[in-house]
């Protein structure tokens, strides 16, 4: 039993190791995800998220993160968390991950805009933010450079 168990985990860890070394990585902890992109001299990109329930944020997440372009393109100069907020009990996040997205929130998103893409400069000072747009992966990355500080 537990060796039909570990090929899919096995399988899952490769394929995580594959996707992050050919597309943008996503941070797990915001606080890992801050001392990154200053020791890396990179920018934050926080993306807020209703994985399970908001079209728009899944078309963003389809359309925009899991591209062809995205994953060949490192898009080296951020550093990038989701900041997701799924409703089905199965996708419920850990009490501090929650925690922290929330607080996120109610700093950058206090409208509560889904999805919403907010960019980070040095200082933790957003610097602009993008929602959902129907276009290319590339004009999506140009626009979110555009808002870089």
């Amino acid at each position: 039993m537990i060796k039909l168990m570990m090929k899919p985990i096995l399988a899952l860890f490769v394929y995580s190791y594959a996707f992050a070394a050919i597309g943008q990585t996503w941070e797990v902890d915001y606080a890992h995800a801050v001392k990154m992109a200053k020791e890396d001299n990179k920018t934050l990109v926080v993306v807020f998220s209703g994985s399970d329930w908001c079209a728009p944020c899944i078309k963003l997440d389809r359309e925009i993160w899991q591209s062809e372009y995205v994953k060949s393109n490192n898009n080296e100069q951020f550093i990038f968390y989701k900041a997701d907020f799924p409703r089905k009990k199965v996708n419920r996040l850990s009490a501090d991950k929650a925690d922290t997205n929330a607080a996120l929130a109610a700093r950058l998103n206090p409208r509560g805009h889904f999805p919403l893409v907010v960019v980070l400069d040095a200082d933790g000072n957003a610097t602009g933010a993008l929602g959902y747009k129907k276009i290319s992966p590339q004009n999506y990355f140009e626009q979110l450079n555009r808002l870089v500080p």
